[in-house]
């Protein structure tokens, strides 16, 4: 059986992995639909039953036959693509409204809710580092870990909020502001921390950040101003309404939703070669040109930019789970890394609540939903298994810990449902309109004066 697999040309292995992936995560998801977990739970955990830890217990070494060392390149060159398109349509969905509103308590609730964790859990990587840190410095394993630990993952977050109808509620809307803000955060800090894990020296990371900086003021200065004026000129030659009676000018539409389909896309890959060329991991990039596309294209136009990258990067995600599990080995952890997990996660969940509910508190929010929106800011789902893949990686964490903090990122997001449920949060019984989510003067309210009592 072995030697078929070695006789199958190497596209056809690559393909039919991409398949594999696929369906395996596809089936998964719909057979525990009724555990009420989000579907990147059950891609990630795909990942892991079709890598060593699982498949590749059976007899005949399935894992690396499936997946094959020499295909392992183009997988991940696949992945990356997926993760590209996840990271611009990540940076063009935050909206901007939910870190205005209510800046105060957004901004306070937001920094403590990193700073709380990223202080912990560089404390405790002083205690890690000696077992676990890879090929680099202390300083650098020091930083990675403790951004690990203070990551919120906002695209996660906000399907839990949508899925669960809390997405229109004043916690809900805090949790997001909160989250996004933390993003930003967590992509500077990252920026950071590639530049010193990748320099030789401190005239390099001065350097790579120098470079950043220059990109970061190309983008905001020069290219988004650009983008504007073509957004404009895309709204208004975009029919808003059908007249009864006249054509749809849908083959219009269509030309004009295609060329912003061609833009989007290469803007997005564009701005990922660029950082990294610069020494930047490229979702870095692409995450920056999310933040720099418009918002005021018309309805029509957003969705022949939304869906088709959509669309590609579902295809493609299981790709890069699939890759991330055939790294995570748990029979590598022993007894002892059942531990370090424990304490990890001790960590994790503590200091992200303390962080988020402290400050909620003294902006006069309920204890009910201060502890949801601790719960809620625990989550870090696919954010996490990125920046803990570039990590790895780069050699910032050996094997035995990258494995150890993908289980982490996987309890820390499936505990929401149900914790949200032990304290008494449910959806709204009746839904507000999607117009009020963006306005949000009610969170400035919540956050002066707290929400009312029910």
């Amino acid at each position: 059986m072995s030697a078929w697999f070695r006789d199958l040309p190497p596209d056809c292995v690559a393909l039919a992995d991409v398949a594999i992936a696929v369906i395996a995560g596809a089936a998964l998801i719909r057979a525990t639909r009724r555990l009420r977990q989000p579907a990147v739970i059950w891609e990630i955990a795909t990942g892991i039953i079709l890598g060593p830890s699982v498949l590749g217990l059976l007899p005949g070494h399935l894992d690396t036959h499936l997946f094959p060392a020499a295909q392992r390149p183009t997988l991940t060159a696949m992945s990356e693509l997926g993760l590209v398109f996840f990271m611009f349509l990540a940076g063009w969905e935050m909206n901007p409204r939910l870190m205005r509103s209510g800046r105060s308590a957004v901004a306070t609730t937001a920094i403590s809710a990193m700073a709380v964790p990223f202080l912990m859990g560089a404390g405790l990587a002083f205690a890690l580092a000696s077992d676990h840190r890879g090929h680099t410095s202390t300083s650098a394993f020091v930083l990675y870990f403790g951004t690990t630990m203070a990551i919120t993952a906002f695209p996660v977050l906000a399907r839990i909020l949508r899925d669960t109808g809390l997405d229109r509620t004043p916690v809900g809307v805090m949790s997001m502001a909160c989250a996004a803000v933390g993003d930003g955060i967590a992509w500077c800090l990252l920026i950071v921390v590639v530049a010193v894990a990748g320099s030789h020296g401190t005239g390099q990371i001065w350097h790579t950040l120098l470079m950043a900086a220059l990109l970061g003021a190309l983008l905001f200065g020069l290219v988004r101003p650009l983008l504007a004026r073509w957004a404009a000129g895309t709204e208004k030659g975009e029919p808003q309404e059908d007249e009864p009676g006249e054509p749809r000018p849908d083959m219009a539409v269509d030309t004009v939703g295609n060329r912003a389909f061609l833009l989007a896309g290469s803007f997005a890959l564009l701005c990922g070669c660029a950082t990294a060329w610069i020494g930047i991991h490229p979702i870095l990039g692409a995450f920056a040109a999310g933040l720099v596309m418009p918002r005021t294209v018309g309805p029509r136009i957003r969705e022949a930019v939304e869906v088709p990258l959509a669309r590609a990067s579902t295809l493609l995600l299981p790709v890069y789970f699939i890759v991330t599990g055939l790294s995570v080995d748990l029979k590598t952890v022993g007894w002892a890394g059942v531990g370090e997990l424990c304490l990890i996660v001790l960590v994790a969940v503590a200091s992200k609540f303390i962080g988020s509910v402290v400050p909620a508190r003294i902006f006069g929010i309920s204890w009910q939903e201060a502890g949801a929106l601790g719960i809620l800011m625990n989550t870090r789902g696919l954010t996490e298994l990125v920046v803990l893949g570039v990590g790895h990686d780069l050699g910032v964490i050996d094997d035995r810990l990258f494995s150890i903090m993908v289980i982490m990122a996987l309890v820390t997001t499936a505990m929401a449902g149900p914790l949200l449920r032990l304290i008494g949060i449910e959806a709204p019984g009746i839904p507000e309109s999607p117009a009020e989510l963006a306005d949000a003067p009610a969170l400035s309210a919540t956050a002066r004066t707290g929400p009312a009592q029910k």
